[in-house]
């Protein structure tokens, strides 16, 4: 939740004072960065040292303050081509040395410009290195930013912080989902066609698969089995969103009616997790999460180990050391994380199928796993069409 004040903080000589506070009674003091007032969220960081504005545009991020790891953020300013949805997700912004001046070709405004003119909250000046340590000591939590009227005691705003709702439980994915189906067309001559279902897609996603030839009809995150069937699909792929998947029924119900049908399908994070629970594995929230541009993670088909893009802080509970048994045939886990071995990806041995928890669409970058959207349209075109649809 957010309330704001508009007006440029930064820009004016003397931004008003703000503060960070935790769940746990730590404050954090600084400067007012963006809109002015407040908000609430889950407290992350993020490890990216670029890419700010596809993060802060990433529905995934719905509900989360996210700190900025690297020191200095804003150096290349906004622009109009980079965003990942219609609109800023984050609940608030944290920074330690925003620049003060954008300098990038592209740039039409400044990133600050940019919070403010979506209500976006955030501070500036606080010592984000000691942040993101006692985040990975004390994990994730609740948070809040205060700046302007906003501020009160410490007490008062550590109260109105742990008043707030936890993000397990939490169901997100239909409030950043669209409403309505629309098309991406195919780049080129159409090779297939895929149903996307939306639960908080990135725009580069569907943007990678039109490169390949690929129609992709993105439907709403309540689309029913004859939505998706309607368009006679030839792959179906299930898309990155916020939230616990523990919440999510509908997408588990809907994806186990099309691994019930053998269409070819491909999931990425959310997706992921969705893919999970149908095979009847559990999922679980993580300490702090694995959220910026420079995750390793080994593809244990090829062995290769890939620089990838993440945003998650729940998990699948998938054994690494065998393949399992489900009612949908084998599964293993194909992908895992060298950091600290949690599941990256899922691979169904029995029909055409397979997951990842990472971001292989990679907008900002790196690009080691974009191979992943040439899998997919192999294992479309493998599949007899009869099979896909019966």
């Amino acid at each position: 939740m957010t309330t704001s004040t508009q007006g440029n903080a930064s820009k004016r000589k003397g931004a008003p004072p703000a503060v960070l506070v935790l769940e746990d009674g730590r404050v954090f003091r600084g400067r007012a960065y963006g809109a002015v007032g407040e908000t609430f969220g889950e407290a992350v960081f993020s490890t990216g040292m670029t890419g700010y504005q596809e993060t802060l545009t990433d529905p995934s991020y719905d509900r989360q303050i996210v700190v900025a790891t690297a020191p200095q953020i804003g150096n290349t300013g906004w622009n109009e081509e980079d965003d990942e949805s219609s609109r800023i997700w984050v609940s608030g912004y944290v920074v330690r040395d925003p620049a003060r001046v954008p300098s990038n070709w592209r740039a039409t405004r400044s990133l600050d410009d940019a919070l403010v003119d979506q209500g976006v909250v955030g501070i500036s000046g606080i010592d984000t290195r000691a942040l993101t340590r006692h985040l990975r000591e004390r994990g994730s939590m609740r948070s809040g930013i205060f700046s302007g009227e906003a501020i009160a005691t410490d007490a008062e705003l550590v109260a109105r912080v742990q008043a707030q709702p936890h993000m397990k439980g939490a169901s997100l994915y239909e409030e950043v989902a669209t409403k309505e189906a629309y098309v991406v067309p195919a780049v080129g001559e159409k090779k297939f066609t895929v149903a996307a279902i939306d639960l908080g897609i990135k725009g580069m996603t569907p943007h990678r698969m039109a490169e390949r030839g690929i129609e992709v009809h993105v439907l709403p995150a309540t689309a029913t089995e004859d939505d998706i069937y309607a368009i006679a699909p030839d792959g179906v792929f299930f898309s990155n969103g916020p939230g616990d998947p523990a919440t999510a029924d509908g997408p588990v119900a809907l994806m186990t009616a099309v691994l019930k049908r053998r269409t070819p399908l491909f999931g990425i994070c959310f997706g992921n997790q969705i893919l999970g629970r149908a095979l009847g594995f559990g999922t679980y929230k993580l300490k702090y999460g694995h959220r910026g541009i420079n995750q390793p993670v080994q593809d244990r088909t090829t062995g290769k180990v890939e620089v990838t893009a993440h945003n998650h802080g729940f998990a699948v509970d998938a054994p690494l050391d065998r393949v399992t048994e489900t009612p949908f045939g084998r599964v293993e886990v194909s992908h895992v994380c060298l950091n600290d071995d949690v599941v990256e990806g899922l691979q169904l041995l029995d029909q055409p199928g397979f997951s990842v928890q990472y971001h292989p669409e990679a907008a900002a970058g790196p690009h080691d796993a974009a191979y992943l959207f040439d899998r997919f349209t192999s294992l479309m075109s493998t599949v007899p069409m009869e099979g896909q649809r019966a």
